[in-house]
């Protein structure tokens, strides 16, 4: 049965003229679920009964049972949802000192390949419907209902490729943005992409206020294409490419991505072309501390590796944080709970 999240404002409002009710029952149910936040239909007072089971015949509010929930000692909570299909997907909640963060997950599986990424490990079986990544931000946030706080951030960074499932993503986006929704600002979403160049110009072009992120991790084509296969379609200079249309497009600020992997890419010759290849873009790097993946044998730097390659590509005219670790102590890396869970049915 179809996920009553699966609709934006604007489609949810064709479904209630299709089916005989005025325009405006759109935002009295869009208030029903995202303002008040209801667990069930029969909770709508000002719709009639009839209308009541209408809904309840037609469509599910949520589709989501938590299998496992992991608390970090920072405060990272990680939850491995099971769907209607019985599949399993990851989301994390992160708390900052400006809010709490959630990571969204848009694909059962990721096709990209990175040789890093736990994510990888298991295929793409298919896309997740823009109700399946609403659902996931609903019940964090009915979680922090419970103590009177509220999703502020999100990141479109879980497992898969968020431009490889592109109207659904842009969908769920249109849904938690808009103000008869979650209303979360668009300067407090972020896309992230490891660089689906054609998709990106598409994105450019439609000019949303989101903000864009790009999974870099390496400066060079060799490397980068033995880190990231999609750098065989998309080689580095045809991605900066696509990322000059955008930033011509928007005027934004662009971030990318790159964890460090050590004796992999943490040299200073990697540090200085990293500065020569961004230099002069309005963007910044952020450094990312690596959850280790015992699948893929790599290893993270520890804190004076990463702040020597900090000081050459701010040196080097690149502005550049070095994230904070989160989730340190449970299965925080893409992927990794949800990969542990199937080794442990026989399924992996």
């Amino acid at each position: 049965m179809k996920s009553i999240y699966d609709y934006n404002y604007e489609q949810l409002q064709e479904v209630m003229i299709q089916h005989g009710y005025k325009r405006f029952r759109a935002k009295q149910i869009f208030e029903w679920l995202y303002r008040k936040r209801i667990s069930e239909f029969d909770q709508m007072s000002n719709l009639n009964k009839d209308s009541r089971d209408w809904f309840k015949n037609n469509y599910i509010l949520s589709g989501l049972k938590v299998r496992t929930k992991q608390v970090s000692k920072d405060g990272t909570t990680k939850f491995l949802f099971e769907l209607e299909d019985g599949n399993l997907i990851e989301t994390v909640m992160m708390v900052f000192d400006y809010g709490n963060s959630v990571c969204v997950t848009t694909q059962l599986g990721c096709n990209m390949g990175c040789d890093f990424c736990a994510s990888g490990l298991l295929k793409k079986k298919r896309d997740l419907t823009c109700g399946e990544m609403v659902a996931q931000i609903m019940y964090v946030q009915q979680e922090l209902d419970k103590i009177g706080e509220r999703v502020s951030h999100v990141v479109v960074m879980g497992t898969g490729e968020p431009f490889d499932n592109y109207e659904n993503v842009m969908n769920f986006l249109s849904v938690i943005n808009t103000d008869v929704g979650l209303a979360i600002g668009a300067r407090h979403i972020t896309i992230s992409t490891c660089g689906i160049v054609p998709k990106i110009i598409e994105f450019s072009q439609s000019h949303y206020q989101y903000n864009l992120a790009i999974s870099l991790h390496a400066p060079n084509d060799e490397l980068r294409s033995k880190l990231m296969p999609i750098n065989k379609a998309y080689p580095i200079k045809e991605l900066m490419r696509g990322l000059h249309i955008y930033m011509s497009e928007n005027n934004r600020r662009l971030t990318f991505e790159y964890i460090l992997l050590k004796g992999v890419n943490d040299s200073q010759l990697c540090a200085k072309q990293l500065a020569n290849l961004l230099r002069g873009t309005n963007s910044y790097v952020n450094l990312i501390p690596y959850n280790s993946v015992d699948e893929h044998g790599y290893q993270g730097v520890n804190f004076d590796a990463a702040m020597k390659f900090y000081d050459t590509i701010v040196k080097g005219g690149v502005r550049a944080t070095i994230r904070k670790e989160h989730g340190g102590d449970i299965d925080a890396a893409c992927g990794q709970l949800r990969a542990k869970e199937l080794m442990k049915e026989g399924k992996l």
